[in-house]
């Protein structure tokens, strides 16, 4: 099968989309599937590759506007596909991406089209409101539609409107790099010795939804040390309240760490914390490689996915959304109870393994695919 993957940026760009795009599109082009990605360049020229085994086109980008790439030949880039040496079989197009979408409707390819729905646009409300009419219409234009949880479909006001179309396929993730063993389950067992109280770790960039400001509030009444691991534009802030608090000689702050280095990390922690306050979190993927590790997570019960991924009483325990109160409570309970961790961490393993590996992402994606070429 050939298929065309349309998207803003392609690693090594950072972003939890771009990461989602490079595991299924190098895991697909592994079964033998022709794989092409239709991206954006961070620079004005294009550059064409083979990644993996993929093959990725970096259009030349003409400029930026809130957060997404203008590439002008996207369009023609995307009408291509229909026809050539090698035409694509089916598009795939990774919303959000405004400019993408856009160049789709105006390039009318006439090829199966499915699109995944990573998260609604929450902040730029008068991009939103502008692009609401057009997203609807590509929404009922596209064959399916991938949602990675039942609660992005339930609860989008995009989504619920054209569920019938929906799949839920849940993102996936390389399970084993978190299955450490010699120097680097060492390195963890060193991590961990060098903290005499618990381990309560954050992964993520340090941006408003987030919540990054809500568990340093709740961590200054719990007995445990404090590790940050990510920057972004409240980096000073959080600083400074840290210091304020009086927090800094239990509380580790740190930029992006290699996967390596991350994934000894994910293991040393006694507690992993995604404390998130907005729709902006649409999954929590990193809820996943805490719980590769055997990690319990405290989350926010926001109406996405991240609920669905780490369960409530299952792999961890999930609270209201900016209580700064029963985050507290919670990472408390979780730090002073040996027992209990061990009993969500066991479970969280167990169920990521069974529900949230590649290879099932890929098997559901196919199926998606299939289902789709039937019905064009």
């Amino acid at each position: 099968m050939q298929v065309t993957m349309v998207n803003k940026y392609y690693p090594p760009h950072l972003g939890g989309i771009e990461f989602h795009l490079r595991d299924l599109s190098t895991a697909l082009a592994a079964r033998g599937h022709h794989v092409r990605a239709l991206v954006a360049n961070e620079a004005s020229d294009t550059v064409r590759e083979q990644v993996d085994g993929v093959e990725v086109t970096r259009l030349g980008r003409t400029f930026a506007y809130s957060s997404t790439p203008v590439a002008l030949g996207m369009y023609g880039a995307i009408r291509s596909q229909s026809f050539g040496e090698s035409p694509a079989d089916l598009l795939h197009l990774h919303f959000p991406y405004p400019w993408g979408e856009v160049s789709w409707l105006a390039a009318k390819p006439g090829l199966p089209t499915v699109l995944t729905y990573h998260s609604d646009i929450v902040r730029q409300k008068t991009m939103l409101a502008a692009y609401a009419p057009l997203l609807r219409r590509v929404l009922d234009r596209v064959d399916l539609i991938i949602a990675s949880s039942p609660d992005m479909v339930e609860h989008s006001p995009f989504l619920s409107r054209v569920a019938e179309k929906c799949r839920v396929v849940p993102f996936g993730i390389d399970v084993d790099r978190f299955d450490l063993s010699g120097e680097a389950a060492a390195r963890a067992v060193l991590i961990r010795a060098a903290h005499v109280r618990p381990v309560v770790l954050f992964v993520g960039r340090l941006v408003y939804y987030k919540g990054v400001d809500v568990l340093v509030e709740a961590m200054a009444s719990v007995d445990a040390d404090l590790v940050i691991v990510g920057s972004g534009p409240l980096e000073a802030q959080l600083k400074a309240r840290i210091l304020a608090l009086g927090m800094q000689e239990r509380t580790l702050m740190m930029p992006k760490l290699s996967a390596a280095e991350l994934a000894a990390w994910f293991n040393a922690a006694d507690v992993f914390c995604l404390p998130s306050v907005a729709r902006s979190e649409a999954f929590g993927l990193v809820q996943l490689e805490a719980h590769a590790s055997g990690t319990p997570v405290v989350s926010t019960r926001l109406t996405t996915g991240v609920p669905f991924v780490n369960q409530d009483g299952v792999t961890g325990l999930t609270v209201t959304p900016g209580s700064v109160e029963e985050l507290a409570e919670a990472l408390s309970r979780l730090v002073a109870e040996e027992s209990l961790r061990k009993r969500l961490g066991t479970q969280a393993r167990e169920r990521v393994r069974a529900e949230f590996t590649i290879e099932r992402m890929v098997e559901q994606t196919l199926a998606v695919y299939d289902e789709a070429m039937g019905v064009a």
